[in-house]
């Protein structure tokens, strides 16, 4: 910001694979600073998958197919089926895959301004595990396609850092131009930046970056958050300083539609409800979390919030959605049935809750401290903050990592 992927069934393997990851201890850092190793971050909040029956049952056998809903219909080729009508199905708590459930349980913060670094942190021990050097003004972190690469967004760096998300270090760098935030499609053939400062979306190789296509379109200035519809076929993105949405087709590159929204509005994260039915878009500056329809770009509904709300997370079970509130220091929590707020959790003292995400367990949410140079972490069953964090600066769009799901959608782990 300017200043001011059917859930797919786990095998045997992949469920041992993982109940043994949640049950390996780890052990204590000894650094001055409270630095961990790897080893003893491996899979802390992650759980083994849930059992489910035999599908060879007979009463699974005689099972009716159950109607494809609305917005799950005519899906992006390529892109992984959707189960029972749930995008995040596959975000359940357990649901980590195999491959990364081994990934050292870390959170991922980037520094907006002031030093160029992203610090790795613990989630079991709360403590630094070591300072990554990736450039002025540090954005976001966000886990690639497949999630083997993670990558931190440093715009006025003109790069991308990739971090091997099994060893928390740099792999590379890869020069890019004002990259604010990154996504990628749901069949995973492109990446899309969000160019904030040059008012571009841009369509690139998800390996190389290079650019196949550039939407820039006069209604749209300041584009930074998107979301993909349930069945892929296109995304809407939240364009800050216009105080506008635009939704962009993710076959043909092209713009399906505008929406401008009343004076003083100020859209930041946006997210697909577990229905498919509904965008939230966070409206910062009129405090209001907006509800926009999945088939036709109008505004159908909002929730009233205290302060600039910002992130939109939804909770494992997909019942409820985190929402921060950076103006108030408060963490909103919003009922998906009935779009009502029912509880608010209070930073202490106050503070400036901003982009973050849930551990793989559900367990714990973590987001950054804007303006306070900390990050937070909220005991979801009773909204108590159990961790406070000092990093100095001002820390943005963290990175909770592993997660479960099948393949990243982008941002701070937008996970299908």
């Amino acid at each position: 910001m300017r200043p001011t992927l059917s859930r797919v069934s786990v095998v045997v393997a992949g469920l041992l694979a993982t109940a043994a990851c949640a049950g390996s201890p780890g052990a204590s850092g000894s650094h001055a600073h409270g630095v961990a190793s790897p080893a003893a971050d491996r899979s802390a909040n992650v759980v083994a998958a849930p059992s489910s029956s035999s599908s060879s049952s007979p009463s699974a056998r005689t099972r009716p197919e159950t109607p494809v809903a609305a917005p799950f219909r005519n899906p992006l080729p390529g892109m992984p089926s959707v189960e029972g009508g749930q995008v995040y199905a596959a975000t359940r708590a357990g649901e980590v895959q195999p491959r990364i459930a081994h990934d050292p349980a870390y959170l991922y913060v980037p520094n907006s301004y002031g030093a160029p670094i992203t610090t790795v942190i613990s989630q079991r021990t709360h403590k630094v595990v070591r300072i990554l050097h990736t450039g002025t003004m540090s954005q976001h972190v966000t886990p690639s396609y497949d999630l083997g690469t993670l990558y931190v967004e440093a715009s006025v760096a003109n790069q991308l850092v990739a971090i091997n998300p099994k060893t928390g270090r740099i792999k590379k760098k890869i020069p890019q131009k004002r990259p604010y935030n990154l996504y990628f499609t749901p069949d995973g053939k492109q990446a899309i930046e969000m160019a904030e400062q040059d008012d571009e979306i841009i369509f690139e190789n998800p390996h190389t970056f290079k650019r196949i296509a550039v939407v820039r379109d006069r209604s749209c200035n300041g584009p930074n958050h998107a979301d993909f519809s349930a069945n892929g076929r296109y995304f809407l993105v939240t364009c800050e300083f216009s105080g506008s949405l635009l939704k962009v087709s993710s076959t043909t590159d092209k713009v399906l539609g505008r929406l401008k929204l009343p004076a003083g509005s100020k859209p930041q994260d946006v997210r697909l409800s577990p229905t498919g039915r509904v965008f939230y878009v966070a409206d910062m500056d009129r405090n209001k979390l907006l509800r926009i329809s999945w088939r036709k770009l109008r505004v159908i509904g909002h929730t009233d919030l205290p302060d600039m709300p910002h992130g939109i997370y939804p909770s494992r079970n997909g019942k409820v959605l985190y929402v921060s509130d950076r103006g108030a220091g408060k963490v909103s929590v919003v009922s998906v049935a009935t779009s009502k707020v029912v509880d608010t959790w209070t930073i202490p003292g106050g503070g400036s809750p901003d982009m973050g995400g849930l551990s793989a367990d559900g367990k714990t949410l973590w987001l950054a401290g804007r303006y306070d140079g900390e990050v937070y972490g909220w005991n979801t069953r009773t909204g108590k903050l159990i961790a406070r964090i000092h990093v100095g600066g001002s820390p943005h769009g963290i990175l909770v990592w592993p997660q479960p799901g099948r393949y990243s959608l982008g941002h701070t782990g937008n996970m299908r």
